[in-house]
């Protein structure tokens, strides 16, 4: 497939026909509240079935994340270690610049996100620059490192970035942001990463790797994942002529045949939709998960073979942002989104199932309480089993 093919999409509305699968034969869902108040979760489960979170607390502005696991077979979670160690240096505004988790070598945790303003700024090119910060767990997992600034010639953050980690020792932050020379607005914007090849001990000079002239929505997050075959995945929103907001995929081996760039879905507007998106493995494939339009859609994906890949609207109605999706080792699917949010103003959480071959097994359901600037993130346990944190 060549650079910035479109990938074709199909998208189902799911509102009848759903599949009759008899409701003890389905994957059971949890839906809990982020432990101490918190908001805005990352969550993943390691290799040994525990799951990670992560959240914000304190003023949106600038607050702090925290970082939290609960054991195999329990519902309870361990005492929480802050991530960052200059306070107040995380923000929660918008929804889409907050912390990202990631899972890499011999499950060691790793986040980045967007520096409030309590961080000092770095200087690049002569201006102040917010910078994109990366913490790492430290070797006996008590605590994390110190933050770092992994932005280094870039400036413009604004939707965050993301963080995402392989088996192999390989650790990704992206962002999106503007080189010095720019420009031309959201049109000039592009997709960074900075890259590590010895487990987030150092990385190397960031590196554009979205295509020239996509550019890239201001004020919309983004998701980037590594699968355990080391192929990276970075999910974004292009910005071309500042007009064409379409969900964008880049996907491949940084290390070998590069990203190729692949359009999952079209999308034309004038002002950035400020969404997000996200990536989750399992049942032996990749899901995306992105807004459209106010509704959500997700698709399989095959890195090794971008092609035909179908994409499912849930049925229903209300303003829909902020997707969560999950897969467990049947593959079927948890999709969880938010409904109703808005800038400091919270609204409900909604989730859907659906079996292996993307059919519904009921209609959604709904549950109030998702705070301002809130976030919801879904995870499958190895027991099959779906968790939602609210």
């Amino acid at each position: 497939m060549s650079h910035g093919q479109r990938l074709p999409v199909l998208a189902l509305g799911l509102g009848l026909g759903l599949c009759h699968l008899a409701a003890e034969e389905r994957a059971p869902v949890t839906v809990v509240r982020t432990p101490d108040g918190g908001i805005q979760p990352q969550a993943a489960v390691d290799s040994r079935g525990r799951v990670r979170l992560i959240y914000f607390k304190g003023k949106p502005e600038a607050g702090d994340v925290y970082y939290a696991e609960q054991l195999p077979r329990s519902d309870r979670f361990l005492p929480a270690i802050r991530v960052n160690t200059t306070i107040g240096a995380a923000v929660a505004l918008g929804s889409i610049r907050g912390a990202h988790l990631a899972l890499g070598k011999k499950d060691r945790v790793h986040v980045a996100w967007m520096a409030s303003p309590e961080v000092p700024k770095a200087i690049i090119n002569g201006e102040g620059q917010a910078p994109m910060l990366y913490a790492r767990m430290n070797d006996s997992g008590s605590a994390f490192e110190p933050e770092r600034n992994v932005m280094t010639w870039t400036g413009g953050l604004d939707g965050g970035g993301s963080v995402a980690a392989d088996p192999q020792g390989n650790v990704y932050v992206t962002w999106h942001g503007v080189p010095p020379d720019n420009k031309d607005a959201e049109a000039g914007r592009a997709v960074f990463l900075a890259r590590s090849r010895d487990d987030g001990k150092t990385f190397a000079r960031e590196e554009q790797v979205s295509p020239a002239n996509s550019g890239a929505c201001g004020c919309c997050g983004m998701r980037a994942f590594a699968d355990q075959q080391g192929h990276l995945m970075i999910l974004y929103r292009a910005a071309i002529e500042q007009k064409d907001r379409n969900m964008t995929l880049l996907v491949g081996d940084p290390a070998r045949s590069g990203l190729q760039s692949l359009t999952l879905s079209r999308w034309r507007a004038t002002t950035c939709p400020m969404s997000s998106a996200s990536l989750a493995e399992g049942g032996g494939s990749v899901l995306a998960a992105w807004e459209q339009q106010n509704q959500i859609q997700f698709t399989p994906l095959d890195p090794s073979l971008p092609s035909l890949t179908l994409a499912l609207e849930p049925s229903g109605e209300g303003k829909r942002q902020h997707p969560t999706v999950a897969r467990n080792a049947k593959g079927e699917i948890l999709l969880a989104w938010t409904e109703n949010t808005g800038w400091d103003k919270g609204g409900s959480l909604a989730w859907q199932r659906f079996d292996a071959a993307g059919k519904a097994l009921e209609a959604p359901e709904h549950r109030d309480g998702v705070p301002a600037w809130g976030l919801v993130a879904a995870v499958a346990k190895p027991d099959g089993s779906f968790v939602i944190f609210y």
